[in-house]
C-alpha cells in the first residue's frame, strides 16, 4: 500500500511517497510544487493540480494525508491556503484516493514524539524513520511526516476511508 503525504501552500507545495510492506515503512519519492508568486492565483493553483496528477499518476498511492490548517492572524494568507488546501484535497478525490487530515501536533508526536517539535526535529526523524531519504526540502519532510502519521494512525486505530 502507497500513502501520499501533502503539505499544502500556495508558494510550493510538499508532497511525500511512502510505501507499507508487511508492516515495514519504505520511503519511495518527494518532492515540492513551487508556483511563482506574481503569477495569477488560477495558475498557481493550476499548476499545483497539474504537479500533482503528475505524481499520483507517476506513484499510484492507494490514501492521502493533509495537515488539517492553522488559522492565519492574516486573512488574506488565510484565504489564500485555503484555496490551495482545496486544490490538493480535491485533486487524490478526483482519482478515487481517500484524504484524511491531522492536527500538526498530532503529526509531530507521531513522528517526534513531542506535539511541539520544531520543524528541524521532524526532518531529523523523518530521515532516520525512512532510511535513504533526503527530503528536496521542509515542505516535502513535512509531507513525508504527515503521510507517517497516516500510518501510524491507521495501524493504530484501523483508521480507513
Amino acid at each position: 500500500m502507497r500513502i501520499l503525504g501533502l503539505d499544502p501552500s500556495l508558494s510550493s507545495t510538499g508532497w511525500g511517497v511512502i510505501e507499507i510492506e508487511n508492516n515495514r515503512v519504505k520511503y519511495i519519492a518527494d518532492g515540492f510544487i513551487p508556483t511563482d508568486n506574481k503569477a495569477p492565483i488560477e495558475e498557481r493553483l493550476k499548476e499545483i493540480n497539474k504537479v500533482l496528477c503528475e505524481v499520483i499518476e507517476a506513484y499510484k498511492p492507494d490514501e492521502a494525508s493533509i495537515e488539517q490548517v492553522f488559522l492565519n492572524s492574516n486573512p488574506t494568507s488565510t484565504i489564500k491556503l485555503g484555496m490551495a488546501r482545496g486544490v490538493v484535497i480535491m485533486t487524490p478525490a478526483q482519482y478515487g484516493i481517500s484524504v484524511t487530515e491531522y492536527e500538526p501536533t498530532k503529526v509531530k508526536k507521531a513522528v517526534v514524539g513531542v506535539g511541539r517539535a520544531e520543524k528541524a526535529q521532524v526532518e531529523t526523524m523523518v530521515k532516520i524513520l525512512l532510511p535513504g531519504c533526503k527530503p528536496k526540502n521542509n515542505d516535502s519532510a513535512d509531507a513525508l511526516a504527515i503521510a507517517l502519521c497516516h500510518f501510524q494512525y491507521r495501524n493504530a486505530y484501523g483508521i480507513k476511508k
